[in-house]
């Protein structure tokens, strides 16, 4: 089947529109049907047989979305940090296109419509785990899967997880273009089937079930929204007045609830940037607001090891004991709380000098074991801290260690009024649909929000208001298939794609070979 092959400057044009309507399915504003619309255009745009033009192509695409996608980071750490990473993530959808390029080339994708359309998808979840992963342990904000919290799609992640979602937003894209493709040559019924069975892969996640009853009781629960005195990298320069924000908070929740009603009361991360383990008045400020509610509070903070740099720490504080459990979190985020390449980045921006100690990460899971007298029993409490809820594995860890219910502690306060909170929050709700896990995303700033087990916001503050949140948490213990399955969907479409590129390379030289031999 040979291609309709639209004029060079045209397609990108396509690319442009396609990268600007999938940066419009994200919050905000969240209007996730247009991510179909977004990959429909990229796969107009790639039909032309040529990889270098095609990853010009794809550029122009990643240059339309990752850069109105996370305009927060220019405003955490400037121009120039923004500018590279956008750059760099259009890279890859470059190198996808280069990928897709090639592996069309092969006889059977380059026959069947159908073919293409496997091929495309494959290809595009296969790249959202790398760029997921690599370079600094990657940097997955953007992948299609997170832009469908509000989507009929979204009931999938429980059984494929975010791999899955992305692939079958991707393949509705397809769908689309094929559609338009098939419009343009007349040919009716090929048009309707490409629209029915795009129709029926959006609106088949109806028919999934998503559970939310509690299966092992339930936890009474307090959130602090504890505010902070400025904005931007120096939100925190008041430390003292962080803890006091977060201590108030604290004691707010009082006007809501008896003393010993909770069974844990949760603070973001950076609730405290005094560490309270080695800070005597920090540490009695928060055990006195701990015994005051009755109930052990979880507590974002920091430490500072004697060998140097320091760590993200949540602590788990019991009212008259102290520390009896900790996280460390595990993904440190590069150019932000640690520099690779310190004397590089340094040329081309001094704000990496603000980040004067590393940060260095965990080596465990997010389980955080909480002795419940009420229950009779310890409970899992699975922790993330901030972007850590962007990655596959650190999550599904959680869950499988134990967690019964999730907890997203995070700091925006480095972001502004921008639209990374909301982004956040509409990993933590995939989140709780893929695992089936209650959830709490609670910041120092906003937004937080509780989350039902089907993704369903039940509660949720405003940007940079200080605000208390009383919730009774669903305890669940089964595992989703998404939670059982692990990496296993990924790395078979790494697999598959990687084979997929081979094969239409390989078909291509033969296809060429054959042509000399017929020539001579």
């Amino acid at each position: 089947m040979s291609p309709v092959q639209p004029s060079r400057w045209w397609t990108l044009v396509l690319a442009a529109a396609g990268g600007i309507a999938t940066r419009l399915a994200f919050p905000e504003p969240g209007w996730w049907a247009t991510s179909f619309v977004g990959i429909a255009l990229l796969y107009l745009a790639l039909r032309r047989d040529s990889a270098r033009w095609n990853a010009l192509v794809g550029l122009v695409w990643g240059l339309a979305f990752f850069p109105l996608l996370i305009t927060w980071a220019d405003e955490a750490v400037g121009p120039v940090p923004w500018l590279a990473l956008s750059i760099t993530e259009a890279g890859y959808v470059a190198g996808f296109a280069v990928a897709w390029t090639w592996a069309r080339r092969g006889t059977g994708v380059w026959r069947s419509a159908w073919w293409q359309l496997l091929t495309f998808t494959l290809l595009w979840v296969a790249v959202e785990e790398v760029r997921s992963a690599w370079p600094f342990g990657g940097f997955p904000w953007g992948r299609l899967a997170f832009s469908q919290a509000d989507s009929p799609i979204v009931p999938f992640a429980a059984w494929g997880g975010v791999p899955l979602v992305s692939a079958l937003v991707c393949a509705v894209g397809v769908l689309l273009a094929r559609v338009v493709v098939t419009v343009r040559r007349a040919q009716v019924l090929a048009a309707s089937v490409a629209a029915l069975v795009a129709l029926v892969a959006v609106l088949a996640g109806l028919l999934v079930p998503l559970p939310t009853s509690a299966q092992a009781g339930s936890l009474h629960v307090g959130a602090v929204q504890g505010n902070v005195p400025g904005q931007g990298l120096d939100a925190f320069g008041e430390r003292e007045q962080v803890l006091q924000n977060h201590i108030d908070g604290t004691y707010a929740l009082l006007d809501q609830v008896d003393q010993g009603d909770l069974d844990l009361v949760l603070w973001p991360e950076n609730g405290t940037d005094i560490d309270p383990q080695v800070d005597e008045e920090a540490a009695r400020l928060i055990d006195d607001a701990a015994v005051a509610v009755g109930a052990p509070l979880l507590v974002g903070t920091v430490q500072y090891p004697p060998t140097g740099g320091r760590y993200n720490t949540a602590v788990l504080w019991e009212p008259g004991v102290g520390v009896v459990a900790t996280y460390t979190k595990q993904h440190p985020a590069p150019f932000a709380e640690y520099i690779p390449m310190r004397s590089i980045a340094r040329r081309f921006s001094s704000a990496v000098d603000r980040v004067t100690r590393d940060m260095l990460p965990g080596d465990s899971p997010g389980y955080v074991p909480l002795d419940s007298p009420r229950l009779g029993r310890t409970v899992g409490i699975g922790d993330v801290i901030c972007f850590e809820v962007a990655y596959d594995g650190l999550v599904r860890d959680t869950v499988r260690a134990g967690g019964e219910v999730l907890v997203v502690q995070t700091n925006n306060a480095t972001f502004g009024w921008s639209d990374e909170s909301t982004q956040q929050l509409a990993m933590s709700r995939v989140r709780a649909i893929e695992h089936g896990r209650a959830t709490v995303q609670i910041s120092t700033v906003g937004v937080s929000a509780v989350i039902e087990p089907n993704g369903v916001v039940t509660q949720s503050t405003e940007l940079f208001t200080a605000d208390q949140m009383v919730t009774t948490l669903p305890l669940r213990t089964s595992l989703t298939p998404a939670a059982r399955l692990g990496g296993w969907p990924a790395w078979i479409a790494e697999a598959l794609a990687v084979c997929a590129v081979v094969a239409g390379a390989v078909g291509a030289s033969r296809r060429r070979a054959d042509a000399r031999e017929v020539g001579a």
